[in-house]
């Protein structure tokens, strides 16, 4: 394993504190703004500007305050995906952490969040699929490029009607783009029945050459209960398989 030294944003582990002031704090600063600026409307941004040229110079620390967020929050998306790459795990799951409190304070960040996560859940149909990831290392040789990784997928259907799983594919991608399609008769050697409000679970492997990757695909699905039914096809959103693990926070 390579060693890897990255430098940092400072302040990393106090973004609670520094990153992204508390809303009370932010109210007192716009007020200590406000309150302190004593001077005619004419100096203010031009003759009868009135408390327009507060709020513009207020609006405008806003945008270059989201703009360093945004840079900063990139730069650190960057420092993971290169520790991931020379193997540095520690570091990289430290700095997932840290994108993590990133996303729960920053409200464009966190409900960017809530979408992906929204859309993980996609109903299709009336069904839902989630899916964990986890990564094996007991069953891995990164010395050797193999990376191993195994996934549950819980399947539920929200509807009225019985639906059957008939097939399934998969959309695999590497780490280096490369994509390989699987296409199978149901999973794990079913065609299980999914009866109403009731679910179906079951777990599977993906072996991978890089550390990294993600799958995505679909189930191909029929309602049983009436004869002739014309077949349908479940989305499954993409998520990862990382050996920092996957970004879902909730379990199944």
């Amino acid at each position: 394993m390579q060693s890897l030294s990255l430098k940092l944003v400072p302040g990393l582990n106090n973004l609670r504190s520094s990153a992204w002031p508390s809303q009370r704090e932010r109210g007192r600063r716009i007020m200590a703004v406000s309150s302190s600026d004593h001077s005619s409307p004419s100096e203010r941004d031009g003759a009868g500007a009135g408390d327009d040229g507060i709020v513009g110079r207020e609006g405008d620390k806003a945008a270059a305050s989201f703009l360093s967020r945004s840079q900063t929050y990139s730069l650190l998306k960057q420092q993971m995906a290169v520790a991931a790459k020379f193997e540095d795990y520690k570091e990289a799951a430290r700095i997932r952490d840290s994108l993590k409190s990133f996303e729960e304070e920053e409200p464009v960040l966190r409900l960017r969040r809530l979408m992906r996560k929204a859309i993980d859940e996609e109903r299709f149909e009336g069904i839902r699929v989630q899916v964990r990831s986890v990564y094996i290392e007991g069953r891995s040789q990164p010395s050797k490029g193999q990376y191993f990784f195994a996934y549950r997928i819980r399947i539920t259907n929200t509807s009225q009607r019985p639906v059957q799983l008939l097939r399934r594919h998969w959309i695999i991608t590497d780490a280096n783009g490369k994509t390989e399609n699987i296409w199978g008769v149901g999973v794990i050697g079913e065609q299980p029945v999914i009866l109403p409000k009731t679910g179906f679970e079951y777990s599977s492997a993906c072996p991978l050459s890089t550390p990294s990757g993600r799958m995505e695909g679909d189930f191909e699905m029929k309602h049983v209960d009436r004869v002739g039914s014309s077949t349908f096809n479940v989305a499954i959103a993409p998520f990862s398989l990382s050996i920092i693990g996957d970004d879902t926070d909730e379990p199944l």
